[in-house]
C-alpha cells in the first residue's frame, strides 16, 4: 500500500508525547536488545537510521568504545532535537537530518548500520537497503527490528480496534498499514537479498510493554504518532474525545491498573 506523506511526519506536538509515552510503552524493551546486539560487534563507525527521539542511541552510547563514532539520523529534525536534548552532548555522536532513501554519506564508511522500527516507513525498502549496503564497509552488518503483525501486540491492537469502532466508515489505518505492515519474514529476507545482503537472520522476539495506564496509552497512540493526523483529518475537534474513548476501551479490556501485555517484533541481521 502506498505510503502517505503524513505517515512519515513526526512534528508539532508529536515528538514530545512520543518520547514521554510511546518510548517507555513500546520502544525501550527492544532498544535495550538492539543496543546489546550492536555492542557485541564492537563497531567503531556506526550509523543509526530513523533514530527518532534517541531511545536506541541512549541505550547504546554507554556500551560504545571511547574511539567510536555514531552518526544518528532521522528524516524529522524535531525528533532529533528531542533526542539530542535527552542525550546531551557526546563528542562520539553526530546528529544529522537525513533521508534513508538518499543517505548523504560516503560509500563503505560504516562497520554497522542500525535502525529501530524505521524500515516500515521507507517508501521503497529495497532502495533504502541498497543505500545501507552502499555505506557499509565490506563485511559490515545491518541490524534492525520491525513490529510483528498487530494482533500479538495486544495494547496496540485494542487501541486500533477502538479507533475502527469510532470511525467505522473511514477507520484510521496508520497502525495496521505502517508500523505493523511489514511483518512477513520471507518478504524482509527477499528485500534484503535484492539489495545485495547475505547471511540474513530474522528472529521473532516477544517482550512485554513498559507498564502504563490506559489514559497514557491512549494518549500515546492517538496523539504521539501519525494517528493524530488521521483523527484530526476526520474530525478536527475530536482529538480529546477520541483519546478518552480509546482510554475507556483499554480500561475495560485491561483494567484500571498499570497495563503490561505482550508485544512482539522481528529482529533482523544481515551482512554486506
Amino acid at each position: 500500500m502506498a505510503m502517505a506523506e503524513a505517515d512519515k511526519v513526526f512534528a508539532g506536538a508529536i515528538p514530545e508525547i512520543y518520547e514521554r509515552l510511546m518510548v517507555p510503552l513500546l520502544f525501550e524493551p527492544y532498544a535495550i536488545d538492539l543496543a546489546e546486539r550492536v555492542a557485541r560487534l564492537k563497531p567503531l563507525d556506526l550509523l543509526e537510521i530513523a533514530a527518532g527521539t534517541g531511545v536506541v542511541t541512549r541505550a547504546l552510547a554507554p556500551k560504545l568504545d571511547i574511539e567510536a563514532q555514531l552518526v544518528a539520523t532521522d528524516l524529522n529534525q524535531p525528533m532529533l532535537d528531542v533526542a539530542h536534548m535527552r542525550q546531551g552532548d557526546d563528542e562520539r555522536i553526530v546528529w544529522q537530518q537525513a533521508d534513508a532513501m538518499a543517505l548523504p554519506l560516503d560509500d563503505e564508511s560504516f562497520d554497522v548500520v542500525l535502525c529501530q522500527f524505521g524500515v516500515m516507513f521507507f517508501p521503497d525498502r529495497v532502495k533504502a537497503y541498497r543505500e545501507v549496503w552502499r555505506v557499509l564497509k565490506p563485511g559490515g552488518r545491518f541490524l534492525f527490528n520491525v513490529w510483528d503483525r498487530i494482533e500479538p501486540n495486544e495494547v496496540a491492537h485494542a487501541a486500533v480496534e477502538a479507533l475502527e469502532a469510532r470511525f467505522p466508515e473511514n477507520p484510521p489505518s496508520f497502525m495496521r498499514r505502517v508500523p505493523h505492515g511489514y511483518a512477513d519474514p520471507a518478504k524482509i529476507r527477499t528485500d534484503l537479498e535484492a539489495a545485495g545482503f547475505h547471511d540474513i537472520t530474522v528472529e521473532t522476539l516477544e517482550k512485554r510493554n513498559g507498564p502504563i495506564s490506559a489514559p497514557d496509552a491512549a494518549t500515546g497512540f492517538c496523539q504521539g504518532t501519525p494517528v493524530r493526523s488521521e483523527i484530526e483529518e476526520r474530525d478536527a475537534s475530536a482529538l480529546a474525545a477520541v483519546t478518552e474513548g480509546v482510554a475507556a476501551v483499554l480500561t475495560k479490556r485491561f483494567g484500571s491498573g498499570m497495563i503490561e501485555r505482550p508485544i512482539r517484533a522481528q529482529v533482523v541481521t544481515a551482512q554486506r
